[in-house]
């Protein structure tokens, strides 16, 4: 594994000014991602949170609930390097925009996107792991990411009731 300064157990950064990635890393960050509460983990390749540009390799279990959510002011993208996952795109008022179909570049589905405008969005995972790689701008300011009022917080006893209404709608 490369060596990494913990940020918390779900977000590691490098110590090396620079930073290689290979299969054994995303393997043993796979099995941190099952021992967070959270079933995730990202490994940064930028080294603070300041930076402006911010990359990292994001791993989620199936178990993982990523909240609708958008980001202002910001561009985003993502390239699934392992796994499948349903991203949803959602107008403001929590009706469905559009369902993206994605899987690894070998899957034969779209394996990469980029939104350049806040749109509501959700990651629903496939796959036992995502594995994925997100390039956004920094620098990171928690207050820049908008959660809707219509969708559950993570814990909340109905998280399970909205994955499984987005999921009616989008079959």
């Amino acid at each position: 594994m490369i060596a990494t300064r913990i940020e918390s157990s779900e977000v590691l950064y490098p110590k090396d000014e620079i930073v290689f990635v290979c299969i054994t890393d995303l393997e043993e960050l796979k099995q941190q991602a099952i021992l967070n509460q959270r079933q995730r983990i990202r490994l940064c390749t930028h080294n603070s949170s300041d930076n402006i540009l911010h990359e990292m390799f994001i791993i989620h279990t199936n178990e993982c609930y990523v909240r609708p959510h958008k980001h202002i002011g910001k561009a985003e993208s993502m390239a699934v390097l392992e796994g499948e996952v349903d991203i949803v795109l959602f107008n403001d008022d929590g009706t469905i925009k559009n369902i993206v179909k994605m899987g690894d570049m070998y899957s034969g589905k779209i394996f990469y996107y980029r939104i350049a405008n806040p749109i509501y969005h959700m990651l629903l995972i496939r796959t036992k792991f995502l594995v994925f790689h997100e390039v956004t701008q920094g620098p990171f300011l928690r207050e820049q990411t908008i959660f809707p009022e219509w969708a559950p917080k993570e814990g909340d006893l109905n998280v399970d009731t909205f994955i499984k209404h987005v999921e009616s709608l989008i079959s």
